[in-house]
């Protein structure tokens, strides 16, 4: 904090432009050095046991869990 506010008076600016003017920086270089992900699904063959429902949150639920 020391180091910004000798910055400021160096500038002759207040604390709170010197700041900003970091803050927006740091926020533009975030945007500059970002990567794109790319999500790939994976997808397997597959159906429900025999005797669950799908519509029933709870039944479900408790197959999955071992109770079932």
């Amino acid at each position: 904090m020391r180091d910004v506010k000798a910055k400021a008076a160096e500038e002759g600016r207040t604390l709170t432009a010197v700041i900003d003017d970091a803050l927006r920086d740091y926020l533009r270089r975030g945007d500059e050095t970002s990567t794109s992900f790319r999500l790939r699904l994976v997808t397997v063959p597959g159906k429900a046991r025999d005797g669950v429902d799908l519509d029933d949150r709870d039944a479900l639920y408790e197959v999955m869990e071992g109770r079932a």
